[in-house]
């Protein structure tokens, strides 16, 4: 019944195995939900989508699948109670609207109201209390209000009977896309990973269970509290090239000042050289030098650089390529020096990936970096949160 379904999700990308499928299956058997389109939408959803990035995609299928799913609602008898279609007319309506719609009569008097009413008109109709239309307070149509209204066709103003999925409230959680300001941070907590630290406060469930089991009587295990231990380094590349992404970069660094306890920026310009800044307003007064930031950090932190990479190749290549001041170290000396320093290390280009093979520079950088250079998309964040939380050599 849902092979069409499966075949759809996995052109999408999303994987749907048989596993999956049967699992569906026996939800459904065993009436988990009540047989209603939004429930099964739900339900389809936690079955197949495991990556938030994904349920943007997920949306689009089963809009595509399930294309006009709810046109059948209303066709079969439903017993609706009285007391709740009351209850819901005292709350939204005046007096005298109550008066206007109890002039119908029962909910039987109303269906065969609706059945003379759709015999009768003969064209469209937009407002007013009688005919079958869009907004008004008739109780047939769409777009308008009334508590035992039948809804024919449209989008339910009110939200009543809206195709949930056709609402895409995931359209900018797609893995393929640049971040935006609502996803970053939540692609930033990939990179969290909890060191456990301090004295051993905190019940370990899973050993207490297995220490139970093996020696038959209650072995308590404790382990030390978690932590947010992560230590990161975050090096910003500002101007030239770099301003039509201000916005985006404005966004990671401030998602990432939020997400992490242990964090130290500083800004560059193209390259890395001999010395950066903290305050762009005072980058030529006030520098760090680099030298300090590599024997003051320890090798335990991770270090990520934000950049487009863009720029000449004697600007990495060669002493005095920078186009600011005469570097007398290259720039590839100093990102050796860095990643040598911390093995935990990636790039991240918020140009898109297959414009990247224009650039001779961005290869450089590139293969400087071991090919841990990501875009800076959901997916390509979650790849370098997989990089930095690997375990590296000393």
């Amino acid at each position: 019944m849902f092979f069409n379904f499966m075949d759809e999700l996995r052109a999408a990308g999303i994987t749907a195995s048989l596993k999956e499928h049967l699992v569906l299956l026996e939800a459904l058997d065993k009436e988990v939900i009540q047989r209603r389109p939004e429930e099964f939408y739900y339900l389809s959803r936690a079955t197949f989508v495991k990556d938030e990035g994904l349920l943007d995609r997920f949306d689009q299928v089963f809009s595509k699948v399930f294309k006009g799913i709810e046109t059948s609602y209303g066709m079969q008898e439903e017993e609706i109670p009285l007391d709740w279609l009351k209850a819901v007319a005292e709350k939204y309506l005046t007096e005298e609207e109550m008066a206007e719609v109890k002039k119908l009569g029962s909910w039987d008097e109303i269906m065969e109201t609706l059945k003379e009413r759709l015999a009768e008109q003969e064209k469209r109709h937009e407002g007013g209390s009688k005919w079958i239309g869009t907004g008004g307070t008739s109780p047939y149509g769409n777009s308008g209000y009334n508590p035992e209204g039948v809804r024919i066709g449209g989008e339910g103003g009110q939200k009543k009977a809206v195709k949930v999925w056709d609402k895409r409230e995931f359209q900018n959680l797609d893995n393929t896309k640049q971040l935006g300001t609502r996803n970053i941070k939540v692609a930033l907590r990939r990179l969290r990973r909890f060191a456990r630290e301090g004295s051993a406060d905190e019940l370990d469930i899973n050993s207490t269970i297995n220490g139970t089991a093996k020696k038959g009587w209650l072995d308590i295990h404790m382990r030390p509290e978690r932590h947010n231990a992560v230590k990161l380094l975050l090096f910003l590349d500002v101007g030239g090239s770099m301003d039509p992404f201000i916005k985006l970069c404005e966004e990671l660094f401030s998602a990432a000042t939020s997400e992490f306890k242990n964090l130290e920026f500083f800004y560059f310009h193209n390259c890395v050289y001999e010395g950066v800044w903290k305050d762009n307003r005072r980058r030529f007064s006030e520098r760090t030098n680099t030298w300090d930031i590599l024997h003051k950090y320890g090798h335990d932190y991770k270090l990520i650089f934000v950049g487009d990479a863009s720029m000449s190749p004697y600007e990495i290549t060669h002493p005095g390529g920078s186009v600011e001041h005469f570097n007398e170290e290259a720039g590839v000396t100093w990102l050796h020096r860095m990643t040598n320093t911390y093995p935990a290390t990636a790039w991240l280009n918020p140009v898109p990936e297959k414009q990247w093979g224009y650039s001779q520079s961005v290869k450089i950088v590139k293969e400087l970096m071991n090919d841990r250079m990501y875009p800076l998309t959901l997916e390509g964040l979650s790849d370098a949160m997989k990089e930095l939380t690997r375990k590296h050599g000393s």
